[in-house]
């Protein structure tokens, strides 16, 4: 497989997918800029050795077409600002500007197209659309990690007409081998930290994870179900009814793989969820009727810290309550801070998801981890071992 730092790119139309999925203000300006940064090392590589870089992303989740709230024309001034050199910019990615502008862009030249997301044949992984698209350029780069487990037209579908043509970019390389350092012989103890709202969606991984793990912490809403499994009152708090048998299931599995699955032993709750509600802390097994568990409480905390001190690999995905809300921020705070602690010690550590990376960067704590990765969603199924089809089309 090709390796990008060993790859001429001079006189190269370099098609390179990036993740440039990034928030935007009212007044479309970007209001977080890390992923955009994230993938300038590959496009400079591109730029540097004499290619010409033209850059294909996605932008939020548009219904029908052009909507201008996702235009990827918002981003172009930016990027020119951090790539240091005017950036053009095309109004769609397959219609005859996109093939007149890529044939006629010159080396060091950079090339955005419109947003992926606009044509509904990107996320059917339709192969006129990935073959269009193509037809931009003589090599294909895909250093969009927060899309490798989609099966898009410009993530996967694409490659097959690249033939060797194709690698990773610095970012995607990076992502995959802090994945495979936290997973291929870790040092240990080893513990994952789940946390966020359901238990939906990180079923899988969790049974993957008792293969791997010593330790497996759950907080945040998903916690409230393997409580309620396992007969504690939950009064009004976010529970998965109809994944409690599974709940149950799980404990069961964690046992059996000699894992030590932990779970909130207090609970922080409010009777509104609002930050200046009403609010009590108890027994996470006892929540009282007409309250809700926002947040660890302070035992849970302390038992949870108590065994990030000891590990030597840290994996942490999914907050431990709404830490968005000032009154029930301190789980999430103090889980990410003795994180950064047992990194600062000599751990490894590894954080992904959006509301992970959101909380670490609320507490100014982004650049107190061994790795903070670029995808939520892909981090998840990599961990839960599943081959993703963006990382396949390249390997093959």
């Amino acid at each position: 497989m090709n390796q990008i730092s060993n790859i001429s790119f001079k006189g190269k139309r370099v098609l390179i997918r990036v993740d440039f999925n990034v928030p935007l203000d009212k007044n479309y300006n970007i209001t977080d800029e890390s992923r955009i940064v994230a993938s300038l090392p590959t496009i400079n590589s591109v730029l540097h050795q004499g290619g010409a870089a033209i850059i294909m992303s996605h932008l939020g989740r548009p219904k029908n077409g052009y909507e201008k709230k996702y235009s990827l024309q918002h981003l172009v001034s930016r990027l020119s600002v951090l790539l240091k050199k005017d950036v053009d910019f095309c109004s769609s990615c397959i219609n005859d500007e996109a093939l007149n502008k890529s044939r006629k862009i010159k080396n060091g030249g950079v090339l955005l197209l419109e947003n992926l997301r606009f044509h509904p044949e990107e996320k059917k992984g339709d192969p006129v659309f990935a073959k269009k698209l193509s037809n931009l350029g003589d090599f294909y780069i895909n250093d969009a990690f927060g899309t490798a487990h989609r099966n898009h037209a410009s993530t996967a579908v694409i490659a097959n007409y690249f033939h060797n043509n194709k690698c990773f970019g610095h970012l995607l390389s990076l992502e995959i081998k802090n994945l495979e350092l936290s997973l291929e012989n870790p040092k240990r103890p080893l513990t994952a930290i789940m946390g966020g709202a359901k238990i939906t969606g990180k079923i899988d991984v969790i049974r993957s994870l008792f293969k791997k793990v010593d330790y497996l912490i759950i907080g945040g809403g998903m916690a409230y179900t393997f409580i309620k499994a396992l007969g504690g009152e939950t009064g009004s708090s976010l529970c998965d009814n109809e994944k409690i048998d599974l709940a149950k299931e799980l404990i069961d599995l964690a046992k059996k793989n000699n894992v030590s699955l932990v779970l909130p032993s207090d609970s922080v709750n409010a009777n509104e969820f609002k930050n200046d509600a009403k609010i009590i802390t108890s027994n996470i097994f006892c929540v009282p009727s007409g309250f809700m568990g926002l947040d660890i409480g302070p035992n849970s905390i302390s038992a949870f810290t108590k065994i990030i001190s000891n590990s030597k690999t840290i994996i942490w995905n999914g907050p431990m309550g709404v830490f968005e809300m000032r009154n029930f921020q301190k789980g999430t705070e103090k889980i990410a801070k003795s994180i950064a602690l047992a990194t600062k010690k000599g751990a490894y550590s590894l954080v992904g998801g959006g509301d992970s990376v959101a909380a670490i960067k609320h507490f100014d704590l982004n650049k107190c981890f061994s790795y903070v990765s670029t995808g939520g969603g892909a981090m998840l199924e990599y961990l839960e071992g599943r081959k993703l089809p963006g990382i396949s089309a390249i390997e093959s």
